[in-house]
């Protein structure tokens, strides 16, 4: 049976998780003339998505009974399971045909569960992170990893389109979360060094803004130093991605590939680095903050 594509002023969307990314990604689906129900454990964090239009639901369950697409970026594994498979979670309240999409960065093995638990009732599902965080929210310049049915992502494409510029179909229920592990990774190891890079050129007594004229155009430029530089250079902490959330992102990648075999020292750093960042207070700040744990092992004190 051929799956109805979305099309705005036709389809209806829930959107559960209205946080720093969430709150954008809705906005801008409903910009292009999608209607939405809202669901956020604290409403308020809705106000400007109500403000715009969108109504409010009581449950997932609720919110996936008015909608069409579901969509949820949420926290935690356990906050995605509740929300999809729990008694008032958005598959409970979901009718054949429905569609349902995580854009958290979760576990591979759950994204397969809700995909096997959605198929049982003749709902899709779609497993869909992303990277960018509030810039690529924010700009609707996201990247956007895919897992799941192909039928399934060419249905939901025209809402991808609304909110990143590269949507990618990685393979089946799963795929999107693995490579997500592998985005994950990337981004551990060059944080670490951004940081220390920084710190050196800091304690060297270098103009830093001086420094990134030269550095950020050659071989050693990135996105974590064109974005979150400036941020450290300004003692702007505060997060465009958690702390806490990129420890949870860490720690499911080291699980991955203890269960594939695989050593991966350089993650394993980053990871624990982190969690000297977040026992210092600074798990809901943004991952720039851990130059803060950085310092303090060299004894440099913030002015």
């Amino acid at each position: 049976m051929a799956i109805a594509k979305a099309e705005p002023g036709k389809t209806t969307i829930a959107w559960i998780g209205t946080g720093v990314m969430g709150r954008w990604m809705c906005q801008h689906a409903m910009t292009k003339g999608y209607k939405a129900v809202v669901y956020n454990r604290t409403k308020e964090k809705a106000k400007e998505l109500l403000d715009q239009g969108a109504e409010w639901a009581d449950t997932p369950k609720q919110a996936a009974q008015k909608a069409d697409v579901v969509f949820a970026i949420v926290g935690f594994p356990k906050d995605v399971r509740a929300v999809f498979l729990g008694d008032d979670g958005a598959l409970a309240g979901s009718k054949a045909g429905n569609i349902l999409v995580d854009m958290t960065t979760s576990e591979p093995s759950l994204a397969r569960e809700i995909h096997e638990a959605a198929k049982a009732k003749g709902v899709h599902s779609l497993d869909a992170p992303v990277s960018g965080g509030d810039v690529g929210a924010k700009n609707a310049a996201l990247s956007i990893m895919i897992g799941g049915d192909k039928e399934v992502v060419d249905a939901a494409q025209p809402i991808f389109e609304c909110m990143g510029k590269t949507i990618v179909h990685q393979g089946g229920a799963g795929a999107g979360q693995h490579t997500k592990m592998v985005n994950q990774i990337l981004i551990s190891s060059n944080m670490v060094a951004v940081c220390e890079a920084l710190l050196y050129g800091h304690k060297a007594g270098l103009d830093l803004e001086t420094v990134f004229k030269s550095v950020t155009v050659g071989a050693a430029g990135s996105k974590a130093l064109e974005v979150l530089g400036p941020r450290i250079l300004a003692g702007n902490f505060e997060p465009g991605f958690y702390v806490e959330h990129f420890i949870k992102d860490m720690g499911i990648a080291l699980d991955e590939s203890k269960r594939m075999g695989l050593a991966l020292p350089g993650l394993a750093l980053a990871h624990q680095l982190y969690l000297a960042l977040q026992a210092q207070g600074y798990g809901r700040k943004g991952t720039q903050a851990l130059i803060l744990a950085l310092e303090s092992m060299s004894g440099i004190k913030r002015k």
